[in-house]
């Protein structure tokens, strides 16, 4: 066939078929997504944590990534990560069987199947042969066979409570994860609802606590001011009626009786009898000394009278 050497072609090596598309090393995608970040692609090294889609970070380049997305060129793909609070520290369990090597020498056989992570209940390792998930409230990681096997509503590691929700596969295939992303939207949906009610309830809190302070910044009710005005009133009755001497007053014998004590009756006449004669120097009953304070006494009619430029001499 022209060929030097007596060999003989085979038929892939002189006709040209049709190739077929390269194939994912299985476990070369299990390392970088069980052994490496998500985000930088570096080991994973204690503390690890996960988002909602059950991604692995490293917590140092999670916080960059946070800090600074514009230095990640993968940013777009980890736009549902805002803060901390959408990502969760991860308690995990040390495999003892773990031969931590640096270095992969060519003279020995390296098992890629060996995990440093393990299942507390089953024992099995965490290096994507099996499937695993962890409890968004406590963020224990646990085995998808021993929550099964294990059935409950407490964690099989630290016992706290979780529901069916909280369990978020890790590394899960494209429908765990269209699903998870389903349910992140609604969680998140359903947190901006109740921050609109709540801001809403103190709001109207507020302007009710408002609205009473103005009330008792501008005084008593209607009631207490209209009884307020009517004593007023009666007051205001009371001395015009006092301070006209000329008509004098008449108390009639309702009055009288109404009267608490017999003391106040008298002061009252004493004061009509004033009244009626116009001038308190005219009152038989007042001593000298009394007179001589108010001005209309002889004494005060002799003293320095006040001026425009001086005030009054009595007030210095």
């Amino acid at each position: 066939m022209g060929c030097d050497g007596g060999t003989i072609p085979r038929r892939d090596e002189l006709v040209r078929t049709k190739q077929k598309p390269e194939q994912k090393d299985k476990t070369a995608d299990l390392a970088a997504k069980w052994k490496h970040c998500a985000l930088t692609q570096d080991p994973l090294r204690e503390p690890i944590m996960a988002c909602e889609l059950g991604r692995l970070y490293n917590k140092e380049s999670a916080l960059e990534f946070l800090i600074d997305k514009s230095k990640f060129e993968c940013a777009s793909s980890f736009e549902h990560l805002r803060g901390l609070k959408d990502l969760k520290q991860l308690k995990l369990t040390e495999n003892r069987n773990f031969s931590n090597s640096k270095t992969e020498k060519g003279d020995r056989y390296i098992d890629t199947q060996d995990a440093k992570y393990i299942c507390p209940v089953v024992g099995l390792e965490m290096n994507g042969v099996h499937k695993f998930s962890y409890i968004w409230s406590c963020g224990c990681v646990l085995s998808e066979r021993a929550l099964k096997e294990l059935k409950g509503s407490a964690c099989h590691k630290c016992g706290e409570l979780f529901t069916q929700n909280d369990i978020i596969p890790l590394n899960g295939t494209e429908e765990e994860v269209d699903a998870l992303h389903a349910r992140m939207t609604e969680k998140r949906l359903q947190q901006k609802l109740e921050k609109k009610a709540k801001k809403s309830k103190k709001q109207k809190c507020e302007t009710a606590t408002s609205s009473s302070a103005a009330e008792a910044d501008n005084g008593p009710s209607t009631s207490k001011k209209a009884k307020l005005d009517t004593s007023d009133s009666k007051l205001t009755n009371g001395h015009s009626a006092l301070a006209n001497g000329s008509k004098g007053l008449k108390f009639t014998s309702d009055a009288k009786e109404k009267m608490p004590n017999e003391s106040i009756a008298r002061n009252l006449n004493d004061e009509t009898d004033l009244f009626k004669k116009g001038s308190i120097q005219k009152d038989p009953k007042a001593s000298s000394a009394y007179k001589s304070l108010f001005t209309t006494s002889d004494r005060a009619k002799n003293q320095m009278k006040g001026h425009w430029v001086t005030s009054n001499p009595y007030w210095m």
